[in-house]
């Protein structure tokens, strides 16, 4: 009897496990499911065209990255292509990641 009990008891909770991860999924917020969600309803920018102020509004960029980006596409021309941006000191992979989505030409 008491086997019985436990396989039955372990399906019960196979059951709530499974059931937890399914409605985890249909209720995630998306930036829990996505490691570099999309920027629904945020302004790309320019990086070829943008000041330092706006380019400040990019995560993970400040006044002195903003800077040498600036510095950069004034001594190598514009950017030819989005990856040109970790040629920038302090952008490295893991910032170009959380940027390349928020980033146009």
């Amino acid at each position: 009897m008491h086997r019985r009990t436990l396989v039955g008891s372990m399906a019960r909770w196979g059951l709530v496990l499974g059931l937890a991860v399914v409605l985890g999924h249909l209720f995630a917020t998306p930036g829990w499911t996505q490691t570099n969600p999309p920027s629904a309803g945020v302004p790309l920018v320019n990086i070829n065209k943008a000041g330092v102020e706006e380019l400040m509004s990019l995560p993970g960029v400040g006044p002195k990255i903003a800077q040498r980006i600036v510095e950069y596409r004034t001594q190598h021309g514009p950017f030819k292509r989005k990856e040109e941006l970790m040629n920038v000191q302090g952008i490295g992979p893991k910032k170009f990641e959380r940027l390349k989505d928020r980033i146009t030409l």
